[in-house]
């Protein structure tokens, strides 16, 4: 009689089978595979459009089995945007890191997600430019040494951190803004989740989500990668606490536009325009 065997698990379909360019260690491999699984899970693979950054993503088209297009530096929810617009019906995601998003693509992030722009991102913070040597990042903590902070980000100077989801949740056409981590299997499974819900609220046409995913950059940081989660957990969760920031439908809203008037409600300019 022959052994019968039960699959655990098996690569995604919509991740293609190719070794990928990220470090040994680096999280972007756990993210990566789990957006692929949530696009099976959903049955979207060939609908969907994705956007690869530059950074430590840039070669992301080649890990994706969706359509894909690369960026210029910062501008994936400009090109995401475009995407969406032209063809609705596709479900299109940015892929993107913290320099990329919340450097020099801040304009775009703030201005796609203060229109409601119906698309999905995906932002691995790490505190560091990872792809480039490991210069200090908007997102790198005070004190935190890195190539271009060789004595620690002096915030009289550099200023602070910036808190990309807290930041975001103050605007109106944001839908869904959460902040996950991948440094356990419990915590990979939330951020699963998290991801899910995200593209099932661009299909859902609810407006536009963004999951923050805390990192770690072994290579660029200097420490093993069981060294980097521990230094993730002792020093960024606190600075980047996880959770659900902004979540319209949490709020008893079907939609943005609908959450926004609620909030603009003593405004009659705003409350009829929204009618």
């Amino acid at each position: 009689m022959a052994e019968e065997r039960k699959i655990v698990y098996q690569r995604p379909h919509a991740l293609l089978p190719v070794n990928t360019n990220y470090c040994p260690g680096c999280p972007h491999g756990i993210v990566v595979r789990t957006v692929a699984e949530v696009l099976d899970e959903l049955g979207i693979e060939g609908t969907t459009v994705g956007v690869a950054p530059v950074g430590c993503a840039v070669m992301a088209y080649d890990f994706f089995g969706c359509d894909m297009i690369e960026a210029a530096h910062g501008r994936a929810p400009a090109v995401a945007t475009g995407c969406k617009r032209a063809n609705p019906d596709n479900i299109v995601f940015a892929y993107q890191g913290d320099g990329d998003l919340a450097s020099i693509g801040m304009a775009e992030t703030i201005h796609a997600a203060t229109r409601g722009e119906n698309i999905t991102v995906i932002f691995i913070n790490n505190a560091i430019y990872g792809m480039t040597g490991g210069q200090m990042a908007p997102t790198s903590l005070p004190n935190q040494v890195t190539q271009t902070s060789p004595y620690g980000r002096d915030v009289a100077t550099a200023g602070y951190p910036i808190r990309v989801c807290e930041l975001l949740s103050t605007l109106d056409g944001v839908a869904l803004a959460q902040r996950v981590t991948v440094d356990t299997p419990k915590n990979v499974r939330a951020a699963k989740r998290a991801i899910k819900k995200a593209f099932q609220y661009q299909m859902d046409g609810v407006g536009y989500s963004i999951i923050e995913v805390v990192s770690t950059c072994p290579t660029n940081w200097g420490l093993t990668p069981q060294e980097a989660f521990s230094w993730m957990r002792e020093n960024m969760l606190p600075y980047y606490p996880l959770g659900v920031f902004r979540d319209v439908l949490a709020e008893g809203h079907e939609s943005v536009a609908e959450a926004a008037i609620e909030r603009a409600k003593d405004c009659p300019i705003v409350t009829e325009g929204g009618k």
